[in-house]
């Protein structure tokens, strides 16, 4: 039982069941490094036939062909290999026990896609033959073009690779990138998939770009002109992240670009780059690049399959020799281009040349050229060969293990179910400790994850693979990657701080996003964040408000919790407001006082003795009635508060217009003949007093049965604070209150200002016109001083009004009666009194 490789020089393909044992065909030639390839192909049959546990009795060899990356080419090795052995004759088996089964390629999806074409046409019910094609590159973009062929996939789903690639931009925030492509369907697919993903989780794209094959230019200067276009987007824009899905040859591109400013003019200067390479990519050179410079490279983060390492593996390369190795068509070829010799039987010049000795070491070869521990790829073919192997093995027992193979070569292998059951378990049993189980998902996709590797590039053009990070199948979208940042060294130019790759700066917290317009939603300006909102994270796209019982602080970049605010005793205003209401109160008890000593006095009688009481009296509430302002507010406070202070005001302001009215109907009624006598007298005073302050009490009664001040919380009119305070329930009722008090006092200012040329040997009439022009003043400063205040200072303003219109009454009407009743008591007798109205 043999194995069968079509090989190109990007990459290999393998078909199932050719005769012989391991014999190499065709001249090498091509990408030196894809001879490991060829060695992990060799390796793992050499492990197989060796392995008494794994197909018994029989040994497995394989034939290899040029695919030359040329379709023609691959469909021609294609046919040969569905042909008889050594002929191509299209359509002819003649040895049925050399019928192809399973195919196992390739490294670049177009060898794959011409492959899958040819076989699915042989895929016909008649020929009862049934094709396993397993992949260990990426998935050719197949169109429909081949319905019935299966396709095993040796690589992670690219799905898998997209998130992955996602996460780490999202995990150092590189949100403008550039993406680098191959002019291919490969291209094409992968920037259809990725555009919408990265719109979705809020990376921009800054340029997109093609590679174009060397065949596809018109010349030298075509493809300069191409580099130049690239080499202009790639330096001279803000990206510093680019995400290059390119074929296993692409780094030659990629190396070739760094030497574009050497041949051709551009305006923009060199700079570092991080490279994101997906897994398809090989880190590769052709001979002709041996001397070129890799550092651009330097720094570069890629996918990679997984692998392990095999030991074994490596001892077996180090024994490769082109002096010793037998029916090995590749390594003299291999050894001649990478050792840069020539093999003495080959020399036909007399020019001086450097003889291959076989002395010379894989070891000692830049990565580019070879590496002696498995790469992904590699890894994969070694895990198709082994898949291939225990999938033949796994159905049968160590008994009827000859028997059940060939019915499987021959007859019995009708549909693509078997190869269902048998690889999407686990194939890789552990035979030995070198194998990890494998197994494929519903989709015929290896049921694996990515490694991700940092690429070191030394001044010798060898390079080490550091693996800093991976991502897992098994985990949530969300949670995929793994990586360690301490671990990864950047290029040079980012002196090992991680590159910043953004359209705009950050908009640090205190700030908000606003578009560009005509510009990708990357690219913004930074506001800071209005009065009252905060932004707390870089880069929002609009402020928040805090908490109700918080506020943005200056730089608007966090919240403060708010104090809690009203009118205490423990601070400075609420003391003075409070011993000034107390002093007050006391020079009104003073003034009771002294006027209840004298009460028997002409000018304590005069005028209305039990008015001037109830007056004072009236005054001292007032004053007294100032402290239930201060203090945090409560229920019954806040019911007393402007009841209490709009009802004794009332009925000091209509004690004051009953005595004034008083005073103009004396006078009058003093004239011969008056009519107003019959009026003079407590009765009509009375009457006056009482119905004017019944109306206050009637509107404070009201107000409190229908809609009464509560306590209440303001969040709102001091940013800073939370204002404990009296909501005073009806606005309406709280303004009859205030302008009912304003209507009396108006009327007493007017009838006051009316009788103050009346004689004043007992007049008051001109005290009481200053009283309530000293009140009216404070009343109406009050309103706007009222209105312009906010939290603690409104109920400040409330209480200064309040002792400054009660003091004005209480000094401009008592004040002179107190002088002369403490100060000059021989004024205080009637005899005086007619002898100045005289």
């Amino acid at each position: 039982m043999a194995v069968s490789f079509l090989y190109s020089k990007n990459g290999m393909m393998g078909l199932v069941e050719y005769p012989s044992d391991m014999q190499y065909y065709s001249n090498y030639s091509g990408v030196p490094k894809n001879y490991q390839h060829i060695l992990a192909l060799a390796f793992a049959v050499k492990e197989i036939n060796e392995n008494p546990q794994i197909l018994p009795n029989f040994t497995l060899g394989f034939h290899i062909y040029d695919s030359y990356d040329n379709a023609q080419k691959t469909y021609q090795a294609t046919m040969l290999l569905l042909s008889a052995t050594e002929r191509l004759v299209p359509n002819y088996l003649c040895n049925i026990q050399n019928k192809v089964i399973a195919v196992i390629g390739g490294l670049d999806a177009e060898i794959s896609l011409h492959v899958a074409i040819l076989l699915d046409i042989y895929k016909v019910p008649q020929v009862n033959w049934t094709f396993l094609h397993l992949i260990y590159g990426s998935a050719p973009v197949m169109n429909d073009k081949t319905p019935g062929l299966s396709f095993y996939q040796m690589v992670p789903p690219e799905d898998l690779q997209h998130n992955g690639i996602v996460s780490l931009l999202l995990h150092f925030n590189w949100t403008w990138i550039g993406i680098l492509i191959m002019d291919n369907d490969q291209g094409e697919k992968f920037v259809e998939n990725m555009i919408p993903l990265f719109s979705k989780k809020g990376i921009c794209v800054s340029f997109i770009e093609q590679f174009h094959k060397l065949t596809d230019f018109n010349g030298l200067d075509g493809m300069l002109k191409q580099g130049a276009k690239i080499y202009e987007h790639v330096m001279g824009s803000k990206v510093n992240a680019l995400v290059f899905n390119g074929e296993s040859f692409a780094m030659g591109y990629l190396l070739w670009l760094q030497y574009i400013p050497n041949i051709e003019e551009v305006r923009s200067k060199p700079k570092g780059i991080v490279w994101i390479m997906t897994a398809q990519m090989e880190f590769s050179l052709i001979p002709v690049q041996r001397t070129w410079d890799i550092k651009i490279i330097n720094g570069a983060l890629s996918f990679t399959m997984h692998s392990t390492a095999l030991p074994k593996f490596r001892l077996y390369a180090e024994k490769q020799n082109p002096f010793s190795a037998k029916k090995d068509g590749f390594i003299k070829q291999f050894w001649q281009e990478v050792f840069d010799c020539v093999f003495p039987n080959v020399v036909i010049s007399d020019v001086d040349e450097n003889i291959c000795n076989g002395k010379e070491n894989l070891v000692n070869l830049p990565g580019p050229f070879f590496e002696m521990d498995m790469t992904g790829h590699s890894y994969s073919i070694y895990n198709a060969i082994h898949a291939i192997a225990h999938s033949l093995h796994a159905p049968s027992s160590s008994r009827n293990i000859e028997r059940s193979i060939l019915d499987r070569i021959g007859r019995k292998f009708h549909s693509d179910d078997s190869w269902q059951v048998i690889l999407t378990s686990k194939i890789l049993r552990k035979f030995d400790s070198n194998h990890e189980p494998i197994s494929f998902d519903h989709n015929r996709i290896l049921a694996a994850g990515f490694d991700i590797i940092n690429l070191i590039a030394f001044p010798n053009n060898s390079f080490l693979r550091m693996k800093v990070g991976n991502v897992d199948h098994s985990a949530p979208p969300d949670q995929v990657l793994t990586i360690n940042n301490e671990m990864i060294t950047w290029h040079s130019w980012f002196n090992q701080v991680i590159p910043i790759s953004v359209c705009s700066e950050s908009c640090y917290p205190g700030s908000s996003k606003k578009l560009k317009e005509g510009e990708p939603f990357c690219c913004y300006d930074c506001i800071p964040c209005p009065e009252g909102r905060i932004s707390t994270e870089n880069d929002r796209n609009e402020c928040s408000r805090c908490n109700d019982k918080f506020y943005p602080n200056k730089k608007r970049d966090f919240c403060i919790p708010k104090s809690i605010s009203f009118l205490t005793y423990e601070e400075p205003l609420g003391i003075s407001l409070a011993c000034l209401a107390n002093a007050f109160s006391l020079s009104t008890v003073f003034v009771l006082g002294v006027f209840m000593k004298h009460h028997n006095t002409p000018i304590v009688r005069a005028n209305n003795r039990d008015l001037t009481y109830t007056l004072l009296v009236a005054l001292l509430l007032c004053f007294l009635s100032a402290l239930l302002f201060i203090g945090q507010p409560g229920k019954f406070i806040c019911l007393l508060r402007q009841t209490t202070f709009g009802i004794v005001f009332s009925v000091a302001v209509s004690s004051i217009l009953a005595k004034t009215i008083t005073v103009i109907l004396a006078f009058m009624a003093t004239k011969p003949g008056s009519r107003m006598r019959k009026w003079v007298g407590k009765k009509i005073t009375n009457s006056i007093f009482v119905s004017c302050s019944l109306i206050q009490a009637t509107i404070c009664t009201l107000w409190l049965s229908m809609n009464p001040p509560f306590a209440d919380v303001d969040m709102i009119s001091v940013i800073e604070e939370i204002i404990l305070q009296c909501n005073e329930g009806s606005v309406t009722m709280f303004h009859c209150v205030l302008g009912y008090m304003g209507f009396l006092a108006l009327i007493s200012f007017i009838t006051a200002f009316l009788a103050r040329k009346l004689p004043d040997t007992f007049n008051e009439a001109k005290f009481i016109t200053f009283s309530m022009l000293v009140f009216c003043s404070v009343w109406l400063t009050f309103v706007p001083a009222y209105l312009s205040s906010k939290g603690k200072y409104i109920v400040a303003v409330e209480i200064f009004s309040i002792l400054a219109s009660g003091a004005g009454l209480l000094g401009c009407i008592f004040s002179p009666k107190c002088y002369i009743i403490v100060l000059r008591p021989d004024l205080n007798n009637k005899e005086q009194l007619m002898r100045r109205k005289e």
